[in-house]
């Protein structure tokens, strides 16, 4: 097995720990809060770690400079901006933030589409 066929495999195992906590939470929030050991109370400093990740993940993009990535990146943090809007709309929760940070977050996945849809294209 080579490198990068290890790093891959091991790409994929993050993935479906990930998406089974996400599941949990889907599921059954108070299974997913006792599965992924959050305290709500600590629920504000977590976010300063998600908040610090999410920085550092779109810095680490840009200096990359790859379009595909930024687009990959940037569709996440859409869904995250305009799932939580959705959250709060419906909840009667202002939610005009979140949404609007999903909809830019689309608008800078869009001009990165865009970019490597040109790329070549001389």
């Amino acid at each position: 097995m080579t490198l990068q066929t290890l790093t891959v495999l091991l790409c994929f195992g993050g993935a479906v720990v990930t998406g089974f906590l996400a599941i949990s939470f889907w599921r059954n929030p108070e299974a997913g809060m006792a599965a992924a050991t959050h305290r709500p109370e600590k629920l504000p400093l977590v976010m300063i770690d998600r908040y610090i990740a999410f920085t550092f993940l779109a810095v680490a993009a840009a200096l990359y400079g790859d379009p595909l990535v930024i687009t990959v990146l940037f569709v996440a943090f859409a869904f995250m901006g305009l799932a939580d809007g959705v959250i709060y709309a419906r909840a009667g929760h202002p939610h005009i933030k979140h949404t609007a940070a999903g909809l830019a977050s689309l608008c800078v996945a869009g001009v990165a589409l865009l970019t490597e849809s040109l790329n070549g294209a001389a």
